[in-house]
């Protein structure tokens, strides 16, 4: 494990301030040293809850999909009394990866030697092991991880004590619900993926403020009311929310749409949701390090039907083509720029009202990265 001493984290705290509108910006060495991508994994992403998939997948016994959380392999399963369950995706044999991709499955089998579980983890069947002296198989059961249901969609987390999703998210489930009440009935029906020569951190900042909006996305700010677009941080959560614009746009057309909200929000620490104008929809983005400065993202869209209509095709097609390329062509200078020795932190643009125009979750975010690192450090082998 790669060690963060409380001496270095004092250094990335130097210019840091509670109070935004005094404070420096996180320290670029956190976007550049490789050393991080191994320190985020154990102070981050095997502490945090991560998005699984839409109930969906999930809705019938036997169901499963695996996932990766932080380079660990996991299954989530609906098991034979319709309770949600996951495990590490490890035989208790030899260590071999149980299950692939996604289906249905009555027994989990190794495809090594055969060893077979329930759907509660419990071993069930262990072949030619009579002889071995021993051998308890009531005592050998799969590694349980955390799993929560959560607006109709599945999360899970790798620390055994995190407290859940609904208590650290405090109003976050009552927010989503009341923007988009239809949650459980929709379905998937497409996936925009990207790799990005960024670090992930430079691509939540950039998605955090809209400070850059008027400059770089001239047809997104036709799409929304700006005036109207506010920014709230909460604990591990922000919300982006703001109306439809009033004149026609140049992003897509959302003529007769039943959805008139931008509604938006950032969930700690890699996860983005989005109700957008238009029939109704979903989103979740998963903003996933590939590297010291390179992102894996995944953009899941729910619809009403798992077949866009035109309108939706327009959207996707614009988020695909025009706003995606105008913030990955940003986020990837921003990572150049903090290559070079010209740059190590910078202000936050801050004004009194909480507008979608100033940085102030951005610098929610940079002081939750920092929290994660002094428990690191206080605790790095938990």
């Amino acid at each position: 494990m790669t060690d963060l001493s409380i001496m270095e984290l004092s250094e990335l705290k130097q210019g840091y301030d509670p109070i935004a509108s005094r404070s420096w910006s996180l320290n670029s060495k956190t976007y550049i040293d490789p050393r991080f991508v191994d320190i985020e994994k154990a102070a981050i992403f095997h502490k945090s809850w991560q998005f699984a998939c839409h109930i969906e997948k999930l809705r019938e016994p036997g169901q499963y999909i695996t996932i990766d959380v932080g380079g660990y392999s996991i299954i989530v399963l609906r098991d034979s009394g319709n309770g949600l369950r996951a495990f590490y995706n490890v035989c208790k044999h030899r260590g071999h990866e149980l299950l692939n991709g996604e289906g249905r499955k009555r027994l989990i089998v190794c495809p090594y030697h055969a060893w077979s579980y329930t759907l509660e983890g419990n071993l069930k069947v262990a072949r030619l092991t009579e002889d071995v002296e021993n051998f308890d198989k009531e005592r050998i059961c799969l590694t349980p991880v955390q799993v929560e249901e959560f607006c109709s969609l599945v999360f899970v987390n790798l620390d055994p004590a995190a407290e859940s999703l609904s208590k650290q998210s405090g109003n976050l489930s009552n927010e989503i619900e009341s923007y988009a009440p239809d949650l459980a009935n929709l379905t998937f029906a497409h996936r925009l993926t990207y790799k990005i020569q960024a670090n992930w951190k430079t691509v939540i900042d950039n998605f955090l403020e809209c400070y850059h909006c008027p400059i770089a996305h001239q047809d997104f700010v036709s799409l929304v009311d700006m005036d109207s677009y506010q920014i709230t941080t909460h604990n591990i959560y922000s919300s982006h929310m703001a109306k439809a614009g009033l004149a026609t746009n140049s992003a897509y057309g959302v003529d007769n749409a039943s959805v008139t909200d931008h509604a938006v929000w950032f969930l700690w620490p890699n996860i983005t949701l989005m109700r957008y104008p238009g029939r109704g929809n979903f989103m979740v983005w998963k903003i996933m390090p590939a590297g010291p400065e390179e992102t894996w993202e995944e953009f899941d869209f729910f619809l009403e039907t798992d077949t866009p209509n035109q309108a939706e095709v327009e959207a996707i097609k614009y988020i695909d083509e025009v706003l995606q390329v105008e913030d990955i062509g940003l986020v990837e200078s921003v990572q150049r720029g903090m290559r070079t020795p010209a740059f190590k932190q910078g202000r936050y643009v801050i004004n009194k009202r909480n507008s979608g125009m100033r940085e102030h979750a951005v610098h929610h975010f940079h002081g939750l990265i920092l929290g994660a690192f002094e428990q690191y450090c206080k605790f790095p082998g938990n």
